[in-house]
């Protein structure tokens, strides 16, 4: 098997090779899905700073300018002009002293926040999975092509022995039948092999931004990592707590809760502190003294009191909404935390399931060079005929494939486990980069 590794390294050469590691780079950059998380991280987190509005002072600049014109009927005043502009300039402020829709509000963006922060970790994790299925398909493929090719050859030395045996009259035509089908057989399959390559490729540079993407190979010698710890009750319980849906699920249950606190201050009053200063300019005087340049200064300090009545049973449906919506919060939580649960559990023992059916392949692999070896002696001696040597190199090749492709999905299972778990990060994708041959 290590020939037909040396036929993957020699048609990838290490020089434009690419680790797993460099090529999750390349679509963190690229992927819309990861961008569109963190932009929405960065909404999240000025939303928040838009609810603490709710909590600080503000002020206002206000200003006018107008013209007016009086007519009077007292005789002794007819000739008093008050006719003119008048301005007027102020500033008003106001620092809210009790408003708990408010701060609880304030809660909320800061909660939302967080949610978006557990939106960003799953999609961080999810890109981690996608790149790393789609790096272990190309190799698969690759690993699929090259194994049909060298069985390609393998039938075709099968082909030419049958019509050299037929010619000189050691064998019958059905050989050399049974060897061409087999021939035409491989041929299709490595068209098929060829063109799922070219389809897994174009499905790996699309997800990273790049052409010409090339996995490094896995190397032989590696040893798959067992799974730790070994107890899948583990796994489920950190999955419970720590998966990034499940902590969506419990950041909207506490925002919903808040939801249906920030309902019931409908009932409380609110206290603000207000202050203002304006100033009015007449320069033609006003009414009550006519003709005298006037400007009026006035401060104010002052509580304002809001006590709520009655707003037509609003904020009694407005609770009973919450409260149904709190509910629902709480049944997707559970919801959650079962799917998650039965995925870790499914993870686990597919990884257990896989690395079992890897030592069970190798074993095959073993088994099915030996039983080639027998059938082609027992060609050469007579005892064994064509068809047995060919399903003999089709069994061979099929089982190396097989041992690959179990090999790969070992790897991918293990960082899903992980992803279901909420664990996953960079450092598991570095420690199957050092698992690729260099």
């Amino acid at each position: 098997m290590s020939a037909v590794y040396a036929l993957c390294v020699a048609a990838a050469p290490p020089a434009q090779a690419q680790s797993l590691s460099a090529l999750i780079e390349h679509a963190r950059g690229y992927d819309a899905a990861w961008q569109a998380a963190r932009a929405q991280l960065q909404a999240a987190g000025s939303r928040a700073e838009q609810a603490r509005a709710g909590l600080l002072p503000s002020a206002a600049l206000t200003g006018g300018a107008n013209y007016s014109r009086t007519d009077m009927s007292r005789a002794r005043l007819s000739d008093v002009n008050v006719n003119g502009p008048s301005q007027t300039l102020g500033v008003q402020a106001t620092q809210p002293l009790y408003r708990p829709a408010n701060r609880i509000a304030f809660e909320q963006g800061q909660r939302g926040t967080d949610f978006a922060q557990a939106q960003l970790e799953g999609a961080e994790q999810d890109l981690l999975i996608r790149v790393t299925q789609a790096y272990f398909d190309v190799l698969a493929a690759g690993d699929t092509l090259t194994f049909v090719r060298a069985q390609k050859t393998a039938v075709a030395e099968q082909l030419a022995a049958a019509k050299r045996n037929f010619q000189v009259g050691t064998t019958t035509v059905t050989d050399e039948r049974e060897a061409q089908a087999r021939h035409d057989l491989v041929t299709a399959q490595e068209i098929a092999a060829s063109n799922d390559l070219h389809v897994k490729r174009l499905a790996l540079d699309q997800l990273v931004g790049r052409t010409g993407a090339t996995p490094l190979p896995l190397a032989q010698s590696a040893q798959l990592p067992a799974v730790q710890p070994d107890d899948v009750s583990n796994w489920v319980r950190s999955a419970e707590e720590r998966q990034p849906q499940v902590r969506q699920a419990l950041i909207a249950l506490d925002m919903a809760k808040l939801e249906t606190a920030k309902a019931k201050t409908g009932h409380l009053p609110t206290v603000d502190l207000q202050a203002g200063y304006n100033v009015q300019r007449t320069p033609n005087g006003s009414i009550s003294m006519p003709g005298v340049h006037s400007r009026t200064d006035a401060a104010t300090v002052g509580v304002a009191l809001n006590l709520p009545l009655f707003a037509g049973f609003a904020v009694q449906n407005r609770i009973k909404e919450t409260l149904s919506l709190e509910d629902k919060a709480r049944a997707d939580l559970d919801n959650a935390r079962r799917n998650v649960a039965q995925a870790a559990r499914a993870a686990f023992f597919g990884v257990q399931s896989g690395l079992s059916q890897v030592a069970a392949l190798r074993a095959a692999e073993a088994s099915s060079q030996s039983a080639l070896d027998a059938n082609k002696l027992g060609y050469q001696v007579g005892v064994r005929i064509n068809i047995d040597v060919l399903n003999a190199q089709s069994q061979l090749y099929q089982t190396k494939r097989d041992l690959a492709a179990a090999r790969y999905n070992v790897l991918v299972g293990t960082l899903r486990l992980k992803q279901v778990a909420g664990t996953l990060t960079m450092d598991d994708v570095t420690a199957v980069d050092a698992l690729l041959m260099r």
